[in-house]
């Protein structure tokens, strides 16, 4: 089955094909990204399996349009991996949030859409998004059934002690204020990988998975099942990221806000887009030139890295209090499975949990999967590859197959 995998952002669409011809078989075969929809000029890159990648600037209006270009491509004489649109025999979402509402993937009908709707205040930024590409496939590719897969739905097993906040309940039984989790198609994915890499079952364990990017969240995964994830009711939540402050105090923006005279929309954008490592660098995001200035003696990029390993290293501590212990630490993400210095800085203290890396082995596996830990070392520490959009295609194929 040819599974069209759709990740829409406000701004972007990702998208990949891939081929699943039985339950332990899958092709790629191809993938691309479509940037700065509805800017003057967008640009799109095409990957094709086997074939030289093509790239474009081109002006992206809407969502439908950046899809349009994507169906085009896949069935170019040139550049395409398929015959005919028709190949195409279902459709992936990944959805931002499902709320309490969907637990697991569903098939995409009009009540489904209308549910996804309404959980739009919980996710402003990513549902729109979301919601415009599940419409457009239904405008380009009516007979393709689709599929919605939620971040959230991997952490609906997080018990009530992690979820409830300490506001009035009323906020939680009115409006549904509360811990959600993100980033659970990946959580999914790596947890049961690593342990099968360690040869420990994935029912009886304890694993801490960090997935480290431009967002970040960690996973208390015990027994195979989420119980805690850093994120909360948004994305903004947990350690420190990219351009989203993390864990802070809410009494410091209310004071910001009233010394820069900001309403809602203000503070919003402050904490998704003013803070995080962007903040403390004023300006530098990627974590290898954060590496690189702290290595030059940069103090801002110097107290970024740092505050990023030691966000990362308490949440590790906190959930292996959690859990009770912990047998597994895992790495991913572009941050968890490319920066081997920032795992070893991560990792330097952890030692009090049994928790030791091989410096030599973490730096020669950078970018891909293995045991990063010492022989000694009680607990594993691992860097795992992720791959989101299977898990979504995987979701798609047995309820479509």
């Amino acid at each position: 089955m040819k599974i069209l995998v759709l990740n829409c952002g406000s701004s972007s669409i990702k998208y990949q094909l891939i081929d699943i011809t039985d339950e332990n078989s899958s092709v790629l075969l191809a993938k691309g990204l479509c940037e700065r929809v509805g800017s003057e000029i967008g640009e799109f890159t095409h990957r094709p399996k086997d074939k030289e990648k093509y790239y474009e600037k081109i002006p992206i209006p809407t969502h439908k349009d950046g899809i349009a270009l994507v169906l085009k491509a896949l069935t170019d004489e040139n550049i395409g991996v398929i015959s005919s649109l028709t190949d195409i025999e279902a459709c992936g979402h990944r959805v931002a949030h499902g709320g309490e509402i969907f637990t697991q993937s569903v098939c995409i009908n009009e009540e489904v859409k209308q549910h996804i709707k309404s959980l739009e205040p919980l996710a402003p930024l990513h549902t729109p998004a979301n919601l415009a590409g599940i419409e457009a496939m239904e405008n380009l590719l009516p007979n393709a059934p689709q599929v919605a897969v939620f971040d959230t739905s991997f952490h609906h097993t997080i018990p009530r002690e992690a979820y409830l906040y300490g506001v009035p309940l009323k906020y939680y039984e009115q409006y549904r204020v509360r811990r959600y989790g993100f980033h659970g198609t990946s959580h999914r994915y790596v947890a049961p990988k690593a342990a099968k890499m360690c040869g420990i079952d994935i029912n009886n364990s304890k694993i801490v998975s960090c997935h480290l990017g431009s967002g970040a969240s960690l996973t208390a995964v015990k027994n195979g099942k989420s119980i805690d994830n850093s994120m909360g009711f948004t994305t903004v939540e947990g350690v420190m990221m990219g351009s989203r402050c993390g864990d802070i105090d809410a009494g410091a923006l209310l004071y910001i806000g009233e010394k820069e005279g900001w309403g809602y929309k203000e503070l919003n954008r402050f904490i998704t887009k003013d803070c995080g490592l962007n903040g403390l660098t004023e300006g530098v995001t990627d974590m290898r030139d954060i590496m690189a200035g702290k290595r030059a003696g940069n103090q801002k990029l110097g107290d970024a890295f740092d505050v990023f390993a030691y966000r990362v290293r308490k949440y590790i501590g906190a959930y292996a209090a959690a859990m009770g212990g912990v047998d597994i630490i895992l790495f991913t993400g572009g941050i968890g499975e490319n920066a081997w210095w920032q795992r070893e800085a991560i990792c330097t203290g952890l030692e009090f949990l049994g928790a030791e890396i091989d410096k030599t082995i973490n730096e020669q596996t950078a970018g891909k999967d293995g045991i990063i830990s010492t022989n000694n070392s009680k607990v594993k520490i691992l860097s795992v590859t992720t791959d989101e959009e299977y898990v979504i295609a995987k979701d798609t194929y047995d309820l479509c197959k």
